[in-house]
């Protein structure tokens, strides 16, 4: 990976007593493809790597504002597509895993299970008209799923 460096403050943050761990620091970035990345890193013999909080701008309009570790999305987060589609939630391994919201550019919104990017498991799913579906999803698929009725 090669990063380009376009500014950098030597803002040393120690995390935990051990003195083998890296320094968190912080900086900004560019990228050969134009993507951009402002945050918290990491800095061995290895090379630079994103850990800690940051945001990284990539050269289509994605936007990534959250957690970082071993230079993935990992942890809580915000990644909103150029098209204003919106997903908030857990990340690990650069995917939505866990819990989270996904809100598309309609306005339409599905909360709750993600594994690998995928709907799957328990969750609501508000249309554009404002009812509320809930019910076990499968990716694609909502087998069974009732409009839940406020009383």
């Amino acid at each position: 990976k090669q990063w380009y460096q376009r500014r950098v403050r030597a803002d040393k943050k120690r995390k935990g007593a051990n003195s083998e761990a890296p320094s968190l620091l912080t900086g900004s970035f560019c990228f050969p493809n134009g993507d951009r990345y402002s945050g918290e890193y990491t800095s061995d013999s290895n090379g630079i790597c994103r850990n800690g909080q940051g945001t990284h701008t990539y050269a289509n309009g994605k936007v990534y504002t959250g957690a970082w570790k071993n230079d993935a999305m990992n942890g809580t987060g915000s990644l909103t597509f150029a098209n204003g589609s919106n997903y908030e939630g857990e990340f690990q391994g650069n995917a939505f895993n866990g819990q989270g919201v996904y809100t598309w550019e309609d306005g339409s919104q599905y909360r709750g299970s993600f594994t690998n990017n995928r709907l799957v498991g328990k969750g609501e799913y508000l249309d554009v008209q404002e009812r509320v579906w809930v019910g076990n999803f499968q990716e694609k698929a909502a087998i069974g799923l009732e409009v839940k009725l406020e009383c």
